[in-house]
């Protein structure tokens, strides 16, 4: 082959290689997949805002993966974030408060479930939201998946809010979140004809067809269906799984999303 034929193929295919990339990065809004370039060029080109998705590792009945929360909070959040435009997503938060271990309280009575102290899980989460107000970031989205520390959530925000005041950096925790994953989603099963005994609060039908909707490989869902009726001694909490599935799931994604959304673009409008 000519060498100059050469030259142009080499040329051409590194100017498609670079165009992927480029396309890659634009694409993308997870924040662990960009380089500090690319992160520091789409800063300056407006987006100031990153979404720390907040989950939990803990057991959710014998037929729901443990990683639960932090699938399904990193893919919300990335749905919230491609709605929203001008925002990035944060690494999950997959360690957080799931009660004592001497002697083990609440889910930590199941093998797989991860706990930290409140204390540890509010420095951790300040930190981070330090680390993005240094590179940029004007608003700082925490969205927790988990009901069981929404209390350490709004301590952080309102600490954050006290140390940030007089600089561009804001903390942002939007109820509507966990609203709709929670009473939200439930209001709509009920109005679907569906009973709060099989809702439930933990690994009942609402839980588990979010799960079917975001993440079907975590739920052994055959295993499910043919299981006797399922309790707190298995990790469920006033529901019943049975009936559960990916349609059903549907449905509160897509309130989750577009609830939270609305809630974001509200709370940063004119910032």
């Amino acid at each position: 082959m000519h060498h100059s034929l050469r030259r142009v193929i080499a040329s051409v295919v590194l100017l498609i290689a670079t165009h992927a990339s480029l396309a890659q990065a634009q694409q993308t809004v997870q924040l662990q997949n960009l380089t500090w370039t690319e992160l520091r060029d789409q800063i300056r080109a407006g987006k100031t805002t990153i979404i720390i998705p907040i989950g939990g590792t803990e057991q959710s009945g014998p037929y729901v993966a443990v990683g639960k929360h932090n699938v399904r909070a990193e893919y919300l959040a990335d749905k919230i974030a491609q709605r929203l435009g001008n925002a990035l997503v944060a690494p999950v938060v997959a360690y957080v408060p799931e009660g004592g271990y001497a002697p083990p309280t609440s889910h930590m009575r199941f093998p797989g479930t991860i706990t930290i102290p409140d204390d540890v899980f509010e420095k951790l989460l300040e930190s981070a939201a330090n680390s993005f107000a240094v590179h940029g970031f004007r608003n700082i989205v925490f969205l927790g998946d988990h009901g069981g520390y929404q209390k350490d959530l709004k301590q952080v925000v309102a600490h954050l809010n006290k140390t940030w005041v007089g600089t561009n950096a804001r903390a942002i925790l939007p109820p509507e979140y966990y609203d709709a994953s929670s009473d939200g989603f439930a209001q709509i099963l009920r109005q679907r004809g569906y009973r709060d005994d099989e809702i439930g609060t933990h690994a009942g039908l609402a839980d588990t067809s979010l799960q079917l909707a975001v993440a079907p490989q975590m739920v052994r869902l055959s295993a499910l269906q043919a299981s006797p009726k399922l309790g707190p001694a298995d990790g469920v909490y006033g529901g019943d799984p049975h009936r559960s599935s990916a349609q059903l799931g549907q449905l509160g994604v897509d309130a989750i999303v577009s609830r939270t959304v609305d809630a974001i673009r509200k709370d940063t409008a004119g910032r």
